[in-house]
């Protein structure tokens, strides 16, 4: 009897091509990363549940390791998947603070899991990237400049995904103003307005009123600070205008500004930075700086990039580590546009070359074409069986191989040859120097972007 096989709903699987795109995103990510001077790490699957739940996730949401085959669970007890990579990291700062030097950068793609509901945008295994600046008991600010720069450029650079908006806030600010306000519980705020893009606006105002102890006059003032939003340092005007002081609020109005100077530079069509004062990040931990990402035309995935500053994320009791994050969600962003066709590579296998067989007495002088093609960088296959060359130059369509190669005792002037499948050009080639065009010579990720209503592939 057949075995049916069913996918798992929150573990995405990808298809080679699928994959193809992943593995250029990762590289483009780690190009940057380290051309910036961040140094790569891995930190184990596992951590302790107490660390785990630190951040005050839920023990429904952290799968729990257990040795299958033995109901005594000995010392794999009160262990779980990591589930984003900011606690295993402080963690690692902690346990290798010794042999590490401080300010301490360093970027980590890697899986993850959360033990969440399903849905678009949101798995049980998935894969982030990563980047933090870690200090030792001081970290200047303009180390939150130079992380959110540093990711800025890093998703600019992956020109084949729509475009992004950057929004960033400071903690500080907020709970400045809201202080000022005369808020009594501060925290109770902050998460209550971080509800924003969930919930509407007059349910948002009712909460803060009934949850967060506030007067309706002080709810409306909460929610016009969070209705700011501009591409410039003109927001410290608008919350001025408000008529709130609270020397909290002015530290934070002045770094936010700075941070928006900062980052004009790099703003482009695809690429825009904005103050948005409704981002709170409902993560206790957040201190100053803090970021969340929209994808142009994928609003609806929510925050596909975040992260912020905190000061107090790892303390061993002497020494303080206080650091500055932000991370971006590879499987979050990528597999809902790969399964709409919004992104795609043009081939999927790396093969640039098939050498074509003519008969099977002659494979291993193919074989020696296949090894001086792999000599100069190309990647390239014989072909699995001697057919007829039409069907070897089909077999070679099918799988986007842009390339066939006919060895002297295939061609009527007993020369190597290289065919162009897509375009019929047939010419001379010697294996031990030909190269194809560099577009050519690896998987290229294409997308179709609508812009103005015209459609065009990048």
């Amino acid at each position: 009897m057949a075995t049916k096989i069913s996918p798992l709903s929150g573990f995405p699987e990808l298809l080679p091509a699928q994959r193809v795109v992943e593995q250029r995103v990762i590289d483009s990510l780690r190009a940057t990363f380290e051309l910036h001077g961040f140094a790569n790490i891995e930190t184990r699957a596992v951590e302790p549940m107490d660390q785990l739940l630190r951040k005050g996730e839920t023990s429904k949401e952290v799968y729990v390791l257990r040795r299958l085959q033995d109901a005594d669970a000995g010392s794999d007890s009160g262990l779980g998947l990591h589930f984003d990579l900011t606690v295993p990291f402080a963690r690692y700062v902690l346990e290798h603070a010794g042999k590490l030097e401080f300010p301490f950068r360093r970027y980590q793609i890697q899986k993850v899991w959360r033990g969440e509901r399903p849905q678009e945008g949101r798995y049980r295994e998935f894969a982030q990237a990563d980047i933090d600046i870690v200090g030792r008991d001081v970290l200047p600010f303009h180390h939150d400049v130079e992380v959110a720069r540093v990711m800025v450029e890093a998703l600019a650079g992956l020109d084949f995904l729509p475009g992004f908006t950057l929004q960033v806030n400071n903690r500080k600010l907020i709970q400045g103003f809201y202080s000022g306000l005369g808020a009594s519980d501060v925290e109770a705020v902050m998460r209550i307005v971080d509800k924003l893009d969930k919930l509407p606006v007059e349910r948002v105002a009712a909460l803060l009123v009934d949850e967060a102890g506030l007067t309706r006059d002080q709810a409306d003032q909460c929610l016009a600070l969070a209705r700011i939003r501009t591409h410039d340092d003109s927001f410290v005007a608008r919350v001025e205008a408000l008529g709130v002081s609270d020397p909290l609020l002015t530290e934070g109005l002045a770094e936010l500004a700075d941070l928006l100077r900062s980052c004009a530079p790099l703003a482009t069509e695809r690429v825009a930075v904005v103050a948005d004062l409704s981002i709170a990040r409902g993560l206790d931990y957040y201190t100053g700086t803090v970021f969340e990402t929209r994808l142009t035309g994928s609003e609806g995935l929510g925050s596909i990039c975040s992260g912020g500053r905190y000061d107090a994320l790892a303390d061993d009791g002497r020494t303080t580590y206080p650091g500055v994050g932000i991370s971006f969600g590879v499987s979050r962003t990528l597999v809902p546009l790969l399964a709409q066709g919004a992104v795609a590579a043009d081939r999927p296998v790396p093969s640039a070359v098939l050498v074509a067989v003519s008969d099977e007495e002659s494979r291993a002088e193919s074989d020696a074409v296949a090894t001086a093609l792999r000599a100069s960088g190309v990647p390239c296959e014989v072909a699995p069986t001697a057919a007829k060359f039409g069907k070897q130059i089909k077999a070679a369509e099918r799988r986007g191989i842009p390339y066939v190669w006919f060895g002297p005792g295939s061609t009527v002037d007993a020369t190597h040859q290289v065919k162009d499948i897509r375009s019929g050009e047939q010419v001379g080639a010697d294996p031990a120097t030909w190269t194809p065009p560099h577009e050519d010579l690896r998987p290229q990720v294409v997308s179709t972007v609508i812009s103005n209503t015209e459609e065009t592939t990048k």
